[in-house]
């Protein structure tokens, strides 16, 4: 039975569980970045799509005026993610047919509908006590509780740097910069599949999509690595 269809009795199919897409703010310049939105908003996937939003330049420049004027990092974690809902917007006004989403209830609405979403982070993210305030918590951190928090079935990276060719472990991932430090923790966490993939690999990531592959490389999870402990809104 495929995510789509009901069961024998007739009733109603269970919501498919969702992929935590994540769109690196590197891609923000990249010329292919459309084909990529175009190819997330297309309807037929085999599981809802819900995108997080890297900070890409954004993040940028909440970095370099921290490191002009010294103010300290839980007022840069709130720029941060404001920076990482302005890449999300861009997205939207890139590909309007991804619908932006605040909250646990938009999210689950467009996620029963079917209809890709893009995370804008700061009302579900901001104050949580088990997200640090810090540059240690990127996007690819959030990514990972986000995916907690719908209980996705997979979690994709989509990243400009290089890959690993094999599976890994996220741990290793964080020690060579590819992840950021608080990452294993939270890949420890989520019990789905995860995977890291090159964003020139957009066609893999379409029959991933439609269930007849998977995406690039996977995250394993480290078994060195304590999950955090579970303290859900």
């Amino acid at each position: 039975m495929t995510a789509n269809a009901s069961p024998e009795d007739g009733s109603p199919a269970p919501a498919a569980r969702p992929w935590v897409i994540k769109i690196g703010g590197s891609l923000s310049d990249w010329h292919r970045l459309g084909t990529w939105l175009d190819l997330i908003a297309r309807p037929g996937h085999l599981h809802p799509v819900v995108i997080v939003p890297g900070g890409g330049p954004f993040a940028d420049a909440v970095r370099d005026a921290q490191d002009n004027w010294r103010f300290d990092d839980r007022l840069a974690h709130r720029m941060a993610l404001l920076a990482m809902e302005q890449f999300g917007l861009m997205l939207h006004g890139i590909c309007p047919t991804l619908q932006t989403a605040a909250t646990r209830e938009r999210l689950r609405s467009l996620i029963r509908a079917r209809m890709p979403a893009v995370w804008l982070p700061s009302a579900m993210a901001l104050d949580q006590p088990e997200i640090a305030e810090s540059w240690e918590v990127t996007s690819d951190s959030l990514a990972a509780w986000l995916a907690v928090e719908l209980d996705a079935a997979a979690l994709v990276l989509v990243k400009s740097g290089p890959c690993p060719c094999a599976a890994t472990d996220a741990a290793s991932l964080a020690r060579d910069g590819l992840v950021d430090a608080a990452f294993p923790l939270w890949r420890a966490r989520f019990a789905g599949e995860s995977w890291c993939i090159h964003r020139d690999n957009h066609l893999l990531m379409e029959e991933a999509l439609a269930g007849r592959a998977t995406p690039g490389c996977a995250l394993l999870r480290c078994p060195e690595v304590e999950p955090l402990p579970s303290v859900r809104a």
